[in-house]
């Protein structure tokens, strides 16, 4: 009796757990900014609503120094969400490679969804080395030059769309010594100097990728920037700090430089228009263009589009349902929702085209030319080293265009050998 009693109560306990883990809610991490927190909500709520058997609650991702570093320490302890809608892509591969993530492209609907959503290319860019599909494109915000077009007007041979020539011609004109102590005090831009990987998201690669068409960093296993293109952009960006016209030091300490007229343009995305309509003077003007591309440049220019995107983790117990709830974030009216509390643009195509988004548009002129600019965007290569390729790139621009210590050729040259190696030895431990 005693040994029947056991496997009684073991049975028991057996069905009491797995029923709590069928029941337990599903979990889905989003970004802990306010607008994608109310974002979340509203969809989470809906869900509830309308699929009750299905319970899932949200959560803004847990404190730290980065969400990178969050997802990494939540990966190895085994504690990861069910759903995180914040995945910078250029992480997604290490992750599917780790075996972590599910293969979305095994889901019922989701071939057929995201095929709909998305055109061949973005398709071609998500899709992982093995051939499956790991990540939801979700939202991007495209990287252009925001000028100050009333300072920018009054001056000669420095009118939109910039050529290298013309941004140039403008930094010739535009930097000053404002108060005569002999020191510049007001320059064409700045972008952060800091040799930090990330931070070459924002200046050298939309750079890149409009002056080359939107070609890759690396190509079958290989360094491919070692062109024209990368050489011109290390020369661009090396003349603009070894003339002055950027500033060196380090402004985002003060109050915003570009409404304080200290700088005339940056680099940025559409998250800066919401902050420059709330706080900009009276009077203060300005546009949004396309990156700076080189005199002889034609086609369209491409930028980085700082894609972040959707995941479901393989800790998950019901991946079909986790997708259906990552389609209502990612459907029309997921999208425009997203747009109106966020300011940032859904990766689908035409949104600026598409009627469906047409009153937001109109009713948000400033944001036009980010949802045009969303046609020609790229975001990173599938490689589960790409921050280590960026870590390269950045060393070599800190050498070459901030304290001009080398040739933009010699730059680009070492970067290029140091990637292969780097890929080659990835190859090996493979």
């Amino acid at each position: 009796m005693p040994k029947l009693s056991a496997l009684f109560c073991f049975l028991w306990l057996t069905a009491c757990n797995r029923e709590q883990a069928t029941n337990r809610p599903l979990t889905f991490w989003c970004s802990n900014n306010a607008g994608e927190i109310a974002f979340a909500k509203n969809f989470t709520d809906l869900w509830q609503k309308q699929r009750p058997d299905k319970p899932l609650r949200y959560q803004p991702i847990p404190e730290g120094q980065s969400s990178e570093e969050i997802i990494l320490a939540s990966v190895v302890g085994k504690t990861t969400p069910d759903i995180y809608a914040n995945m910078w892509q250029g992480s997604v591969e290490m992750y599917a490679k780790s075996g972590v993530l599910i293969p979305l492209d095994t889901l019922k609907g989701f071939r057929e969804f995201i095929m709909a959503r998305c055109d061949s290319a973005v398709i071609r860019e998500i899709t992982s080395s093995d051939g499956h599909i790991y990540q939801v494109p979700w939202k991007v915000n495209p990287i252009m030059l925001v000028t100050n077009t009333r300072a920018m007007n009054t001056l000669h041979n420095a009118k939109p769309p910039y050529t290298y020539t013309t941004y140039l011609n403008a930094g010739r004109q535009f930097t000053q010594d404002k108060n005569g102590d002999g020191y510049v005090d007001q320059w064409l831009g700045y972008t952060e100097v800091k040799a930090i990987w990330y931070e070459r998201l924002f200046n050298f690669y939309p750079l890149y990728l409009a002056a080359s068409n939107g070609a890759p960093l690396i190509a079958n296993n290989r360094a491919a920037f070692n062109n024209p293109y990368a050489i011109e952009v290390f020369r661009f960006l090396q003349t603009l700090y070894k003339d002055g016209y950027f500033a060196k030091e380090r402004l985002s300490a003060t109050r915003d430089p570009f409404l304080a007229k200290r700088i005339a343009s940056q680099f940025t995305g559409p998250w800066t228009v919401g902050f420059l309509e709330k706080f900009k003077d009276p009077g203060f003007e300005y546009g949004s263009f396309a990156m700076p591309v080189p005199d002889h440049h034609r086609g369209p220019v491409y930028t980085y589009g700082d894609p972040k995107n959707i995941v479901i983790f393989n800790t998950c117990r019901d991946p079909q349902a986790a997708w259906e709830f990552v389609k209502t974030l990612v459907d029309k009216p997921g999208d425009l929702q997203l747009m109106e509390l966020t300011g940032q643009f859904p990766r689908r195509k035409n949104v600026d085209t598409d009627p469906y988004f047409a009153a937001f548009l109109t009713k948000n002129p400033r944001l036009l030319p980010f949802a045009r600019q969303a046609r020609y965007i790229k975001g990173v290569d599938n490689s589960e080293v790409i921050v280590e390729v960026f870590d390269i790139i950045s060393q070599e621009y800190e050498a070459c265009v901030i304290f001009n210590k080398k040739t933009p050729e010699a730059a680009i040259a070492d970067a290029a050998k140091a990637v292969d190696v780097l890929l080659m030895s990835e190859r090996v431990n493979e």
